[in-house]
């Protein structure tokens, strides 16, 4: 197996869009032992979901063209071929919806994904047209899943989201938020309702969701998707120039981005982890962290070490 650790400055010199067909190539060979990506189940259903999948929060917030759709389509493509299939977005996320709904039909390919998205305002009938609106948008029949963003008017939106399932018009729901404070609420939720899916923030600096909301998932079966997984680009700032301990070859980790998503993905009751991103490289990069060996308990305290000793 080659040995080599790339960062991702290396990626992109390796890679680009002229250069992603021959890394794709090798990837079986040079990034992991298994041709499957890791797959974990949604407790409601035992339906299992890839554990790498697509964020598109300010990446798919743009105005379509040529140039501008190229490299997206590609992420999109990347995503699909590496063993992937969510899709995460919202109504908060400005052209996201539509510019996922347009790519993914033009690409012929729109029933191989797992469409995520949210409802983000107050009152019922607004909420109703609200997704109505995403459903048109992602050119969608049926929704994979319907979230209630940061947990807006959670309390209307649910009699809602479990009708809508009943009647088979979205297949799960769940709630989410993005701050460490929102994460007692979110059990408090859980804990009530039962939703199929939870989404949150969690990376390797900010463990919070480890002192009490991990323990209400597990006691509740509910499915996780993880946001954040980067803390916004900061983690890169921190390991910028620095070089991987060798160690890291043993759990077929060969970037910084992998060894962050690994880290997460060393937590079993994680489902999904949704980087997100418009740039193929980094689009690739991410999907082989889903691939290969996995750190056990006591390798994540070992990397949360030596991220927190850098």
């Amino acid at each position: 197996m080659n040995s080599k650790i790339y960062t991702r400055r290396e990626m992109a010199k390796l890679t680009g869009l002229s250069a992603l067909g021959l890394l794709m190539s090798q990837n079986a060979m040079s990034f992991n032992l298994s041709n499957t990506m890791l797959k974990r189940p949604i407790f409601s259903s035992n339906e299992k979901l890839p554990v790498i999948g697509l964020g598109t929060w300010q990446t798919f917030d743009v105005k379509s063209s040529p140039t501008v759709d190229a490299p997206l389509v590609k992420v999109l493509e990347i995503l699909r071929e590496q063993g992937g299939s969510v899709i995460d977005t919202s109504p908060m996320y400005g052209r996201s919806e539509g510019v996922v709904g347009d790519l993914t039909k033009k690409m012929g390919i729109a029933d191989n994904y797992f469409y995520a998205t949210k409802v983000w305002t107050s009152g019922k009938e607004k909420g109703i047209q609200q997704m109505e609106k995403s459903f048109q948008l992602m050119r969608r029949k049926q929704m994979d899943l319907m979230q209630i963003h940061n947990l807006v008017d959670w309390e209307t939106h649910v009699k809602t989201l479990r009708d809508w399932k009943e009647k088979g018009k979205i297949r799960y729901w769940g709630i989410t938020h993005y701050l460490d404070s929102a994460h007692e609420a979110l059990e408090k939720v859980i804990q009530a309702e039962k939703p199929d899916f939870v989404q949150f923030n969690y990376s390797i600096r900010n463990r919070h969701a480890e002192k009490s909301l991990f323990h209400t998932i597990e006691k509740n079966g509910t499915a996780v998707l993880i946001n954040r997984p980067f803390e916004s680009g900061s983690l890169f700032g921190k390991t910028k120039g620095k070089p991987m301990p060798l160690w890291c070859l043993d759990y077929d980790i060969k970037s910084w981005g992998q060894f962050f998503l690994k880290f997460i993905l060393s937590n079993e009751l994680v489902t999904c982890v949704i980087p997100g991103t418009s740039k193929p490289k980094h689009a690739l990069d991410n999907m082989m962290a889903g691939f290969g060996r996995m750190p056990d308990a006591k390798t994540r305290e070992k990397m949360y070490s030596f991220i927190k000793n850098l």
